[in-house]
């Protein structure tokens, strides 16, 4: 597979409120971002890895890890700015350092979180290989099916139970449509794209993770679950 068209960007800012510095925190002996680096240098589908950050120490291990890395603007360093405008600013960076805007013409870019230790670099491929064939206009990212229908969800009003979806009470768990969400750890499109569309999600593609490869990890509590994964996953 060719990797002269395709480039991976890490986000990884220093500020985290509910883990602090989560981005370097050691997950099972190792600061959590190294995970995404060695899987990008895994995948062998990259041309350059680049994490994008404001703190000075993330990057200096980010080079120490092998990655190229961007220092980000302040305006781009709170938790107001989204993933999309973090990807433009590199891919602005990338026109500017080759002096040729046309340069980012056709090329695919990853944005790859700093928090997916449970990745596995097969799924890199694989999508980059799915996109390259069928989302040349569109994203195409990692998803996993919810582990529990959201059909039964319901909201609790003053202590009483009400059902979200009345109308799916009688039907069996099995017969329930099957819905998916996004698994919140990598996006592939061409730079155009990234450029041109808002919606990551709308009429898009997506590449199904088993839920063993999965796991948010916005609180300790995740931590510790998202770890205990990993070491099971390590002794298949």
């Amino acid at each position: 597979m060719e990797s002269q068209d395709c480039i991976c960007i890490i986000p990884a800012r220093g500020g985290s409120k509910r883990i602090k510095r989560k981005n370097l925190k050691e997950f099972c002996g190792k600061p959590i971002l190294a995970y995404s680096i060695q899987n990008a240098k895994k995948s062998g589908i990259f041309s350059e890895i680049i994490v994008s950050s404001d703190d000075e120490e993330i990057l200096s291990i980010a080079r120490e890890l092998g990655a190229n890395t961007l220092k980000r603007p302040e305006n781009l360093s709170d938790d107001t700015a989204s993933t999309r405008e973090v990807i433009l600013h590199a891919i602005e960076q990338l026109s500017v350092q080759n002096a040729k805007p046309q340069n980012t013409k056709g090329l695919w870019v990853c944005c790859l979180y700093a928090t997916a230790p449970l990745l596995d670099f097969n799924a890199l491929k694989e999508t980059y290989k799915l996109a390259r064939q069928k989302a040349q206009d569109c994203y195409c990212f990692s998803a996993v099916e919810y582990d529990y229908s959201p059909y039964r969800a319901f909201n609790i009003i003053e202590g009483t139970n009400k059902m979200l979806f009345l109308e799916h009470f009688t039907k069996r768990s099995q017969d329930l449509e099957k819905v998916y969400h996004d698994a919140g750890q990598f996006y592939f499109a061409r730079a155009e794209v990234w450029q041109n569309r808002q919606n990551i999600f709308e009429d898009s593609l997506s590449f199904l993770l088993p839920p063993s490869r999965v796991q948010d990890i916005d609180t300790l509590a995740d931590w510790e679950l998202a770890e205990l994964k990993f070491k099971l996953l390590k002794k298949v």
